[in-house]
């Protein structure tokens, strides 16, 4: 059965690359089709757009208080990044999502191999589930501020905030698996363990790295919310805190910009790893 299975996947392979089907080499066009250096030109297209109506913006409203323009954001920007209390913050709150994620990836991977396996345990976590995904963000980081201080609080905020997310993703690649593959695994009896490295791994792997791409995002965002209403001695979201009170809006806008390029550093990097590791996989 297994050698059917692979016989005619290898035949449909070939099959299109014959016919000219077969995917494009990699690093010459987009996602649309279009070569990457023509889309290049489109993004930074957007990001001056995007620059131009700030720009108009702020000059239709008149008042740097409510809405700074570019130019005063950037100068206030560049006094802030070479700052010790802005690496100090940065390092904090980096910190603490990399610890969110290290937490509740690897508990979210088991609890969504148990969950898509086994129905009954996937009967067990549904409520967890649910209750998790219905409860506020706010409510979550004001009952864990009650629990671990200030500076464990964003920490459990984003574990909590992720852990769903990767068990969903992973329970959706377990429902994707082959049937036929399934039945071929369990007709040689061959043990758990082999069946987890062997087939249940290489199925929901690319929907662990979905699912990282988009966590990482998110747990930026839920750490440094828990940040700006906790207030940590040294974290991002205090910095925001502290320039609203002082109502310095351009101080505001950017300790904001810094938050958002950490946030798309940290998914460059990741995009890397997750290059290399696919890469390393494929030879």
């Amino acid at each position: 059965m297994i050698f059917t299975i692979f016989q005619n996947r290898l035949m449909a392979n070939n099959n299109a690359k014959t016919a000219g089907t077969g995917p494009a080499p990699p690093g010459r066009t987009s996602a649309f089709g279009a070569p990457r250096w023509i889309a290049a030109r489109w993004t930074v297209g957007g990001i001056l757009l995007l620059l131009l109506f700030w720009e108009c913006a702020a000059r239709l409203r008149g008042s740097e208080i409510l809405l700074p323009g570019p130019l005063p954001v950037l100068r206030r920007f560049i006094r802030l990044i070479g700052t010790e209390r802005f690496l100090l913050s940065l390092a904090e709150s980096g910190l603490r999502v990399f610890l969110g994620m290290a937490i509740s990836v690897p508990l979210g991977i088991m609890a969504g191999v148990a969950a898509g396996i086994d129905r009954r345990a996937g009967a067990l976590l549904k409520p967890l589930f649910q209750v998790i995904s219905a409860t506020p963000v706010m409510s979550v980081i004001l009952i864990a501020f009650l629990w671990f201080g200030q500076e464990r609080t964003p920490v459990f905020t984003a574990f909590l905030m992720l852990f769903p997310v990767t068990a969903a993703a992973v329970i959706a690649g377990v429902s994707s698996l082959d049937p036929k593959l399934k039945e071929l695994f369990a007709a040689y009896r061959l043990s758990r363990k082999e069946c987890f490295w062997s087939l249940y791994l290489p199925g929901i792997a690319p929907f662990i790295l979905g699912s990282l791409r988009s966590g990482l995002s998110l747990c930026w965002k839920v750490v440094v919310a828990a940040e700006v209403l906790i207030q940590p001695r040294r974290a991002l979201g205090t910095g925001m805190q502290a320039a609203k009170s002082q109502l310095e809006t351009a101080e505001l806008f950017a300790w904001t910009a810094g938050t958002v390029i950490a946030a798309a550093l940290s998914q460059a990097l990741l995009g890397l790893m997750l290059k290399q590791l696919q890469r390393r996989r494929r030879r």
